[in-house]
């Protein structure tokens, strides 16, 4: 059985409980630390996505309090949480690696660097 690649906001919510239990506002603040600001996540987003996993088991709620009149989930990942975020970063590590692989071969190809030999640019080989 192939395994589908985790999607954006699953990857996000299970990296972002990956070192401590949070409840959904900290887990929005986290998520826009973890991307750079770069994914801003809505509580209906968050919301859905969370239902989903808890559904999927890869979450569970780790604790229930009224805070200011209103209920405070706090979410936790579970060890099947774990094995898939743990399966994802692998995947992803093994992806990354390939890719600057290629892109090494073809930089030792292009006129001017022939001295590199493959080897990444001084700035991670993003340029």
């Amino acid at each position: 059985m192939t395994e589908r690649s985790m999607q954006e906001p699953t990857l996000l919510l299970l990296t972002a409980l990956a070192d401590a239990p949070r409840h959904g506002y900290a887990l929005i603040q986290e998520i826009a630390a973890i991307s750079d600001g770069r994914v801003r996540m809505r509580t209906g987003t968050l919301y859905g996505a969370l239902d989903r996993l808890l559904g999927q088991g890869l979450i569970e709620v780790a604790a229930e309090e009224v805070v200011d009149g209103r209920a405070r989930r706090t979410y936790a990942l579970t060890d099947a949480g774990r094995d898939a975020l743990s399966a994802e970063a692998e995947r992803l590590r093994a992806v990354a690696t390939e890719a600057e692989r290629r892109l090494a071969k073809i930089r030792s190809m292009l006129p001017g660097r022939s001295g590199s030999q493959g080897r990444p640019a001084a700035d991670g080989g993003l340029s």
